[in-house]
């Protein structure tokens, strides 16, 4: 089969490899029908997720259609339309039993991608496949879904239900890339009275005000004066970095108000600065994470139900095998107005 193989930073390849099997009496087997590029992937490729081997398959979002299944597995059976998680979870250990997936210590946790073999190839090995996938109701499409495999789950846990978005409340995403437009998107589910939108990016401010947000704001247009001249100079109650460099999360310190929450989604290559010397008086809860996909299930439901739209979100649209350019299109969002690519098998 063919697969996008990493070799190591800054290079990858649509390349032959043999095809999956099950290994483990938990595993299935997905022919894979529909996949995504996440920022991440681009973190692995830019060096900042070392753990990433060389000749290791990436990607850890799909929607596919199971072809085998190990002789443990019982909710799926070949010919079920999945969505295969970003996390797998054994199911078991104390994380687990916690919904604390993402952490967890059985096995699972991301390893897609990351310490085995992912999904952006033709077939794919799914882990604890009872836990890990989800059957897909026929109105829900492939291109919906697949968004709920990652940046749904993940926006909405590690940004809005950790940065706690209340009704009423000022909300700062600061990126609005992929992650930050299903923040956006998510945290409309709570009524808070403001969503302010930060980006450099014309394109994805435009994004961001069609999905929710009511002012948008350049890095280099004073985002505080901004937050600050509609919360009668307080700053924001709620201010989520969505993009995972130094500047853009010392930026979401100072916008915060006193008693305010960051949550912090972006993946982080380099160290950032915390300043304890301003933030210790004034009472502001960091948070971070790795999404759980715990929300996965509830998420499914409301795309189902009409509750959520994330058909904004895809900007581009590609066979399969034509990977390679769909990545040189998502890593130049700036040239291309990429936001989500989506890549279907033939």
């Amino acid at each position: 089969m063919k697969a996008l193989v990493f070799g190591g930073p800054g290079q990858r390849a649509w390349s032959d490899v043999p095809d999956p099997t099950v290994v483990d009496p938990t595993d299935a087997i997905i022919r894979v029908d529909t996949v995504t590029i996440c920022g991440t992937d681009l973190h692995i490729l830019g060096g900042d997720v070392p753990a990433v081997q060389k000749g290791r398959i990436l990607g850890h979002e799909a929607v596919g259609t199971i072809e085998a299944i190990g002789s443990a597995v019982t909710t799926v059976k070949p010919g079920d339309r999945v969505l295969a998680s970003c996390i797998s979870a054994c199911g078991r250990c104390r994380y687990c039993r916690e919904q604390r997936y993402g952490q967890c210590i059985g096995g699972g946790g991301w390893i897609l991608g990351h310490l085995i073999d992912g999904v952006q190839a033709q077939y794919a090995r799914i882990p604890f496949a009872d836990l890990s996938t989800y059957r897909l109701p026929q109105t829900v499409s492939d291109e919906a879904a697949v968004l709920l495999a990652d940046i749904l789950p993940t926006s909405y846990e590690v940004g809005v239900l950790n940065g706690t978005v209340r009704p009423g409340d000022t909300v700062v995403v600061v990126g609005t890339g992929p992650i930050g437009l299903a923040a956006i998107l998510t945290a409309k589910l709570f009524s808070p009275a403001h969503i302010i939108a930060v980006d450099k990016a014309e394109s994805r401010l435009q994004a961001a005000k069609q999905l929710g947000a009511d002012v948008l704001v350049r890095p280099d247009e004073s985002p505080l004066d901004a937050v600050r001249a509609i919360t009668d100079g307080l700053g924001a109650d709620v201010v989520i970095e969505a993009v995972g460099v130094p500047a853009t999360f010392e930026l979401c310190t100072t916008l915060v108000r006193p008693g305010g929450r960051v949550a912090n989604v972006g993946v982080h290559g380099k160290p950032a600065t915390l300043h304890l010397e301003d933030l210790w008086i004034r009472n502001v809860t960091i948070t971070t994470g790795l999404v759980d996909t715990y929300s996965t299930a509830t998420l499914l439901k409301m795309v189902a139900s009409g509750q959520l739209d994330t058909g904004q979100i895809v900007t581009h649209r590609f066979p399969l095998d034509e990977i390679m350019g769909a990545y040189d299109v998502f890593a130049r969002p700036a040239e291309t107005g990429a936001l989500k690519v989506v890549l279907s098998a033939s």
